[in-house]
């Protein structure tokens, strides 16, 4: 497996939750975030228990991932030529229970497994509308990315 370490360039930003009697406001991001580099898209994809979503990235989009319901295993493994964290792995466990925001830039491989018994809603807010062309997708289990999305025990 990769070495696990942070991956140059990636943000973790913890969000606010403004509970009150009605319900919950939560945060996502605004125009004046440092991270915010413009508007392209927004989406939302559910996961089931279990499951892997992934491996992709984007040449030239950067994604801003956060968890509105449940839990996952927030995956990345740089392999840009040239940045001072290639060959590194870094695992966010975001949602319920670490409600943040990740801001993945262009080029890092991403994916991410769905943790707990319920299914979990992830949102996407990105910088450029959704082009196939330049995404690449490579299978959860392909050895050609050094990471098993098993669970580890200590």
């Amino acid at each position: 497996m990769g070495e696990i370490k942070p991956i140059d360039g990636v943000i973790i930003k913890p969000l606010k939750r403004f509970p009150d009697e009605r319900g919950t406001v939560m945060h996502i991001m605004k125009a004046t975030d440092e991270e915010f580099k413009g508007f392209g898209e927004v989406y939302c994809s559910s996961i089931y228990p279990g499951v892997v979503k992934g491996w992709h990235y984007h040449e030239n989009v950067t994604l801003n991932y956060v968890v509105l319901k449940g839990m996952i295993k927030f995956v990345l493994y740089d392999e840009r030529e040239g940045s001072p964290s290639k060959g590194f792995i870094q695992e966010i466990f975001m949602g319920d229970q670490n409600y943040v925001r990740v801001t993945v830039p262009p080029g890092i491989w991403n994916g991410f497994k769905c943790m707990g018994t319920e299914p979990a809603l992830v949102c996407n807010v990105i910088d450029k509308p959704h082009d196939e062309a330049e995404t690449r997708r490579c299978d959860p289990h392909d050895v050609s990315i050094p990471y098993d999305w098993k669970r580890k025990d200590k």
